[in-house]
């Protein structure tokens, strides 16, 4: 069988679905209106329509499971392999912590780790598909200018499809009717018409539901900051994407990435802003008005842009930082203070000053948000994990 998905995935590969949907309707058109029904043809075809059913989901567990291996060569060799060395090695880092913080919850996935590649593609796009495979195009490390922390929010999510049997589960809901009747009636083998269909779809948002896109950006905020990666990646991430085509669900994003019945890029980025707000113990947030940090609701403002960041991107950054020394001292009354270029908070590095922020006003406006006139408590010293100070 896996020797047949080859030869014949490769022969196929340009089999225009739209032609089968054609010819099936001209088929199911073409008998004279006077002619009687015939209930016994009909009674045979919705017999073998379910079978075909039947066959479809045994070949979706057939590319979901033995031949997932066969299947990732198939999809490399149609988006093509690219060796950016950066971005690989970023790749491999994000899905080893990533697949470690997911084996806290499903140890299954040692045994079924993810497959990953770099494509070639220069649009911004990811996507997980069935096999756990899942790829990323290099035009994502570019236009997030290889920024490992929303990187990785991005995959978190998913991972959050793979995780919940979202890519097999959309195939089976999404898998045209025509196709499957065209199958049914003809000689065709049902393995290649499903590697056809869903080669010439990949990353299509038409296999994932609004319900689904929202647990994928929940599950993914949780593998990205178990894995240690900065909590406000997620909305700086948004933020960024609308910067870049604004409040739009479409232009260089286009419906693979975000379908029109999705939430719009403002409404996630929010979204991510609450799940900080909410894993800091309800003690950081972001105005999402004026983009300003809120510290125990203190205004604090923004922070200067730097590097290729905007302000506001830069900002979500900072905020995540401060989230992250609350949710992991919760019983203590953080400071702040300068030390020399760097800015840290609760013993942990929070912010580069060397895009001209006053650390000094900075400091003030820290600790008197944190105070709230209680005595100030000694600070454990923590060391900054990997991942992107703003």
């Amino acid at each position: 069988m896996t020797g047949l998905l080859t030869r014949k995935l490769k022969k196929k590969l340009s089999l225009s679905l739209s032609g089968l949907f054609l010819s099936t309707a001209l088929t199911l058109s073409a008998a004279p209106a006077a002619e009687a029904f015939d209930w016994s043809n009909a009674i045979g075809s919705i017999v073998l329509v379910s079978a075909q059913y039947s066959m479809l989901n045994k070949q979706v567990a057939y590319l979901d499971g033995k031949g997932r291996g066969e299947y990732l060569d198939q999809i490399k060799g149609q988006e093509g392999v690219n060796e950016d060395p950066e971005a690989n090695a970023m790749l491999d880092r994000v899905m080893g912590r990533l697949s470690g913080a997911i084996a806290k919850t499903d140890p299954s996935i040692e045994k079924n780790p993810y497959h990953y590649f770099v494509n070639n593609s220069t649009k911004f796009n990811a996507y997980c598909t069935l096999g756990h495979n899942v790829s990323v195009n290099i035009g994502l490390f570019t236009t997030l200018n290889y920024n490992e922390d929303e990187v990785a929010f991005v995959l978190g999510h998913e991972l959050g499809h793979g995780e919940q049997h979202d890519p097999a589960n959309g195939v089976k809901r999404t898998f045209p009717i025509a196709l499957l009747a065209a199958v049914a009636g003809s000689q065709s083998n049902m393995l290649e018409a499903v590697g056809t269909n869903l080669l010439a779809n990949l990353g299509s948002a038409k296999l994932v539901t609004l319900p689904m896109e929202k647990k994928a950006d929940e599950l993914g905020f949780t593998y990205a900051t178990e894995a240690g990666y900065n909590p406000g990646a997620g909305s700086a991430l948004w933020q960024r994407v609308m910067e870049k085509m604004g409040n739009n669900r479409e232009t260089f994003l286009g419906t693979i990435f975000m379908p029109s019945d999705h939430p719009n890029n403002g409404s996630r980025r929010d979204k991510y802003t609450k799940r900080m707000y909410e894993y800091s113990g309800k003690h950081v947030n972001v105005d999402k008005k004026t983009g300003a940090i809120l510290v125990n609701k203190k205004n604090l403002g923004l922070v200067r842009p730097g590097g290729d960041m905007s302000s506001r991107e830069r900002t979500y950054l900072v905020a995540g930082s401060l989230a992250r020394v609350y949710h992991e001292q919760p019983s203590v009354q953080p400071s702040a203070e300068q030390d020399g270029s760097d800015l840290y908070f609760g013993g942990r590095r929070i912010m580069s000053l060397q895009y001209g922020d006053d650390g000094a006003a900075w400091v003030e406006k820290l600790n008197k948000a944190a105070g709230k006139g209680k005595q100030p408590v000694k600070q454990p010293v923590v060391s900054n994990k990997k991942g992107t100070v703003a």
